[in-house]
């Protein structure tokens, strides 16, 4: 898969295999690439400056404070002019400064910086990188949502063999390939996703409802996973203390009914995922004043059912997505009561998580699910940063609407 036409900013480390760097850069600019590069001290060990920018005909940035580009402010008017930013070879040292979030030079700080994917492609000697903290460092920056091209098997440098060999200029090429196709094709098909998230909360009188804990984080990070896609997203959210990336068309609302609506003003959409932890009941009679204690009245409160959202987009037989995704917090019989649901409400996958687990679920920065599809197929994601979830699910969301839109075939 070839990329072309797009703008490639290249951070490169101190490695041996820096050197690849000035082929993949004759790879871009022989497909109409504009490349710029940063070099850092440890990267000049192995490539210069001069033959950067050479092959890039742009100026190789090196250095945090430069009197000739500051004006530029180079950290952020970088990072805002690249379509992806490419790290290679990424360092195990690099990894540590990326996981403690240091901004430390013009490489660390344009990262930190950054509203861009980054790219890192690794390479180090096999002990370094089978090494716990460097393991502990790849799940961190995982979860942070940086993607990750290798290490491969082979012979390095050292001469020993093992996993820590940098991907080939050739291989990065084809990623950032297929990367852009699928960023490109969204963005062609012009593909529309809604996204629920948070609690609602069903209102007795002025000042008391029923609700849960919620926090709307898990819907929030979906959104904005499929926002890095390419995904045109609205997300629709219940109360919570988030903030979405202003690209994503956000909707406030507060009840299970509001949502309901949102949603069909919404549709037509391609996508829809149903995060949101939606009230099942509210009360038949919402007093205008505050209930009193001793109201003898309101000794029970009489219930009706909300509308089930999930069901609506599922069996909405004139604007059904070509996706409908809904999630089942469940404490007992997970992927029993899952499959129920998703049968019931004629989903195309189920997220399943447990939320009897304290360590995770409702509330909290981590979650472990099972993703279920309607031939029974599950796929289990152990406990893991609701941001690193959000981009598996992402990702299963991409192949499955790939291969069920006829439109794309």
């Amino acid at each position: 898969m070839s990329v072309k036409n797009k703008k490639i900013l290249l951070i490169i480390g101190g490695g041996i295999a820096a050197y690849k760097s000035l082929d993949l850069i004759r790879l871009l600019k022989k497909n109409n690439n504009d490349v710029k590069a940063i070099l850092t001290d440890s990267g000049k060990e192995f490539v210069t400056p001069l033959s950067i920018t050479t092959l890039t005909k742009n100026k190789t940035f090196e250095n945090l404070f430069d009197k000739n580009s500051e004006a530029d402010i180079d950290h952020i008017s970088l990072s805002r002019w690249a379509d992806i930013i490419v790290v290679l070879p990424t360092t195990a040292n690099f990894m540590t400064k990326l996981s403690l979030g240091k901004a430390e030079d013009l490489a660390t700080t344009v990262i930190l910086a950054s509203n861009k994917d980054i790219l890192l492609v690794p390479a180090m000697n096999v002990r370094m990188w089978i090494h716990k903290a460097t393991q502990k460092n790849v799940k961190i920056l995982q979860d942070y949502g940086y993607l990750f091209l290798g290490p491969e098997k082979g012979e390095m440098a050292c001469g020993e063999y093992g996993e820590g060999k940098m991907a080939s200029p050739r291989q990065i090429f084809s990623y950032l390939g297929n990367y852009f196709n699928k960023k490109d094709l969204f963005k062609k098909k012009r593909i529309k996703a809604l996204v629920t998230a948070g609690p609602t909360r069903e209102y007795l009188d002025p000042v008391r409802y029923i609700s849960n804990e919620s926090s709307g984080k898990q819907g929030y990070e979906i959104a904005h996973a499929l926002n890095r896609l390419g995904i045109k997203t609205t997300l629709i959210t219940g109360p919570s203390n988030l903030i979405s990336k202003k690209e994503i068309k956000t909707k406030k609302i507060i009840s299970a009914n509001e949502m309901f609506e949102a949603v069909k003003k919404c549709l037509p959409v391609d996508i829809a995922i149903c995060a949101a932890a939606v009230a099942d009941f509210k009360p038949i009679i919402k007093s205008k004043t505050k209930i009193k204690k001793d109201n003898i009245k309101c000794k029970s409160i009489e219930l009706e059912r909300n509308r089930d959202i999930v069901e609506f987009l599922g069996k909405n037989n004139k604007h059904r997505p070509s996706l409908v995704i809904g999630f089942a917090a469940e404490t007992e019989n997970l992927n029993k009561n899952a499959f129920s649901k998703l049968r019931q409400k004629n989903c195309d996958l189920i997220v399943v998580n447990d939320i009897s687990k304290k360590d995770s679920g409702l509330n909290s920065d981590y979650n472990r699910v099972s993703i279920i599809d309607n031939s029974g197929k599950i796929k289990v994601i152990k406990k893991n940063k609701k941001s690193f979830i959000a981009n598996a699910i992402a990702e299963i969301v991409l192949d499955k609407f790939l291969i069920n839109d006829r439109s794309f075939n």
